[in-house]
């Protein structure tokens, strides 16, 4: 055996280890070493990133065009040093020292002061037939967030989590994976943070001391070990590099922030324009109504059905003179229909754009329109292909997509019979010419592509006008295209709680547009279960109602009137929250910040925080305590460090300490930090019914401040400086509390409006608003 070799044996084939290092090779951003034929290569991107590379060949992978955001090369060159010792060579930059051991060859970092992170294990890196590794410590009291979007708690130490997008249909708390397959994930103890991106669209896998305690291991069926690490110490700033490096969001339409009301299916335009009429008649606001499978015709994807839906154009013309946008289902599965005049499938056949198997043979599976074939968006002209029939719906008035059964979602039989789930064959040629490859390196990618396929097609038939994509499935970078729902869950309350440390984990993960099916998809909810998810659900980025074909209607009015009540305050409450959580999706489209957040995220050194997975935070300023048990009226609340008001009560509270809240059916216990400042409009029926022309700021006493964040809300404008900032300031000087308005920043200049400055429970100013700099004190 050569001496670069070693060899760790398990209970399967045993895996060949890095040897010692034999030559090093430096240049501007890299440092490579050889060890024989094996090779690892240190590239130094910012002060806070470094990639690492392993390949057992000698020879790196080209790039692909599906990779990361922000290639290396792309990273400002930053300096670093490099001092070579009999044992180890050191790499230091202004944050991290990186030490690599010369034998065996292995890695070790240090934070500024000296502490561990993503130390390699004994043993650090290995391969064998089929798959590559590596393995590292787990410090004491680590905790680890993010993959995506894990069931179960949100810290998912001792978990396994797969990297492999899946149809998790009737998933629970031990499914492994999921629709996104997101292999990024956050390290943290108190002082200490980092991000580990595991560059790899092959099936890969986390165990996170599942099986060797005290060691989380990395795998992938890829022929490279490539990861990035990336050094905090706190979430937001792991989370800003890393979508740095993967993509951000851009600012969504305004009105997808609204109310949305979704069902499996409201088969028919009758059907909808009742529904419309319900939530108008009744003074619930909702801004958009989904069209889901029965729109079309035969489960033709870009037709309509002749019968249900004859007269499209209209029918959504109706729609929006009354605030309705109309999102309708898109699926990648294309009916086989030779015989009949079915222009996107002959299209498709004529321009070979389906994946075939290895023999060439036309690839087939079964979907709703039963036997179907579909597209290979990893070509772009594929991708340009779907996109521009998209303009078959947009051309009607269609607001977005929501894509979905796009992991892919297929059976080997017809719907209805007994069958298996299947996906295509793995050795099944994808790709664009020059980058050919196989399903099994492109399997991961398939919602990611057809999403951007989507976003980028409206973006080309629709270029003044925002839109609204909604997907199931998805890759590290989905953020860059699409909103994201966690797919099909149930009406129970074990989904309600699951829900929060799901869509946690997703915005650790970096997509900040995220929702649960309020009321759960598949199941019956209660009417006590859907008041308190519809409580939870108005803090979720994306606030959807969603039920199944065979399940009772799930409307917000058919729980009785107490039910309705509840529903009609929560989401009045949400639609009066929106200049906040506009200014919200702003953060997430400047910084990666997520929307919804981990208490960890504001307090990463609070122990209390690292398993508490049952109390949210919607920004920095608000801390929700759902009651996710049926019969429950009162739970412990967990308040950390600093001031907190009861936002219902105004009872003052200081932190850190638990106290017990009551709950009754109607509220949900809700809490805001001293020095917050929360921007609020009246309420309104649907997002774009009147300007406005009064916004109240509710400020609570202590010391903070806040961004508000303005653009027309609908067109790309702000891309080119359509946009305008305005920062408040609050702090207490004695007796008085002094609050500093700046001066208004950028282009954009909203319509004239009443300003109501109010310190909760002391008084209010209030002043026509011309964007000048002002300061208001008040006496307390």
């Amino acid at each position: 055996m050569p001496q670069y070799f070693g060899q760790l044996h398990t209970n399967e084939q045993p895996w060949s280890t890095l040897g010692a290092v034999q030559t090093i090779q430096q240049d501007e951003r890299h440092v490579l070493f050889k060890c024989g034929d094996p090779c690892l290569k240190i590239s130094v991107l910012a002060p806070n990133l470094i990639r690492v590379r392993m390949t057992p060949s000698g020879e790196f992978l080209p790039r692909r065009s599906w990779a990361v955001a922000q290639a290396d090369e792309e990273w400002a060159a930053v300096p670093f040093e490099v001092r070579e010792t009999a044992d180890a060579v050191e790499i230091k930059t202004q944050q991290l020292r990186v030490l690599v051991h010369r034998n065996p060859c292995r890695l070790e970092c240090f934070d500024e002061s000296g502490q561990p992170l993503a130390q390699d294990a004994e043993t650090a890196m290995g391969w064998r037939s089929g798959a590559i590794a590596g393995w590292k410590r787990i410090e004491t009291d680590e905790h680890f967030y993010g993959f995506g979007e894990p069931t179960g708690l949100l810290d998912q130490r001792s978990k396994v989590r797969t990297n492999w997008t899946t149809d998790a249909l009737d998933y629970g708390i031990l499914t492994d994976s999921m629709y996104q397959a997101i292999p990024f994930f956050i390290a943290l103890r108190p002082g200490v943070g980092y991000g580990i991106f595991f560059n790899t669209t092959f099936w890969s896998q986390f165990d996170l001391g599942a099986k060797q305690p005290g060691i989380w291991q990395m795998e992938t069926q890829g022929s490279e070990l490539d990861y990035y690490i990336i050094y905090g110490p706190e979430p937001a700033k792991i989370i800003a590099t890393y979508t740095q490096l993967t993509g951000r969001m851009p600012m969504p339409p305004r009105w997808s922030l609204g109310y949305q009301q979704c069902r499996w299916s409201y088969e028919s335009q009758e059907v909808i324009r009742k529904l419309a009429h319900e939530f108008r008649q009744r003074r619930i606001p909702c801004d958009v109504i989904y069209l889901d499978i029965d729109y079309m015709n035969g489960y033709r994807i870009f037709t309509w059905s002749p019968k249900r839906f004859a007269h499209p154009k209209e029918f959504i013309q109706d729609l929006k003179q009354d605030g309705f946008k109309v999102v309708p289902i898109s699926e990648p599965g294309v009916k086989y229909d030779p015989e009949a005049d079915y222009q996107t499938f002959d299209e498709g056949i004529q321009n070979d754009y389906f994946i075939r198997k290895s023999n060439g043979q036309l690839f087939h599976g079964y979907v709703w329109p039963d036997k179907a074939v579909f597209p290979d968006f990893i070509r772009p002209e594929v991708r340009d292909w779907w996109g521009n029939w998209q303009k078959s719906l947009t051309d009607v008035g269609v607001a977005g997509f929501w894509n979905d059964m796009n992991e892919p979602a297929l059976d080997d039989r017809p719907f209805g019979d007994p069958g298996n789930k299947i996906s295509f064959p793995l050795d099944a040629e994808q790709g664009p010419a020059g980058e050919k490859t196989n399903h099994a390196e492109t399997h991961n990618l398939y919602g990611l592509m057809m999403a951007q396929a989507s976003y980028q097609g409206v973006e080309k038939s629709r270029p003044t006008e925002r839109s609204f994509f909604l997907t199931r499935a998805g890759f590290a970078g989905i953020q860059r295209w699409s909103a994201v729902w966690t797919g099909d869950n149930q009406s129970l309350w074990e989904h309600l709680e699951m829900s929060i440390p799901m869509l946690c984990n997703l915005g650790l993960s970096g997509v900040a547009f995220v929702g649960a099916d309020i009321g759960g998809f598949a199941g019956n909810a209660t009417a006590e279960l859907f008041a308190r998810w519809m409580q939870l659900g108005m803090l979720y980025p994306l606030m959807r109602g969603h039920s199944a074909l065979s399940t009772a209607q799930h409307e917000p009015w058919t729980f009785g009137d107490k039910v309705e009540k509840i529903c009609r305050e929560y989401i009045e409450l949400r639609y009066q929250l929106l200049p906040y959580i506009y200014s919200l999706f702003w953060q997430a489209a400047t910084t990666g910040a997520p929307i919804l957040r981990p208490l960890l995220y504001h307090f990463p050194n609070d122990p209390k925080t690292f398993t508490l997975g049952d109390q949210v935070m919607l920004g920095s300023s608000l801390l929700a305590a759902p009651i996710y048990r049926p019969g429950i009226e009162h739970r412990v609340v967990y308040l950390p460090e600093g001031c907190w008001y009861d936002w219902w009560s105004g009872e003052r509270f200081e932190g850190q300490t638990h106290i017990l809240a009551h709950a009754p059916l109607e509220r949900m216990p809700l809490y805001v930090r001293g020095g917050s400042i929360i921007p609020m409009a009246s309420v309104t029926q649907y997002v774009d019914e009147r300007p406005l022309d009064q916004l109240r700021l509710r400020m609570w006493m202590g010391t903070g401040e806040f961004t508000l964040y303005e653009d027309d809300g609908h067109s790309f404008e702000y891309k080119t400086g359509a946009s305008c900032t305005t920062t408040y300031r609050i702090s207490t000087e004695g007796e008085r509390t002094i609050v500093d308005i700046g001066a208004r920043e950028g282009q954009f200049s909203p319509a004239a409006r009443e300003t109501i400055m109010e310190l909760v429970g002391v008084g209010e100013h209030r002043f026509v608003d011309d964007g000048t700099a002002r300061q208001l004190t008040f006496s307390t």
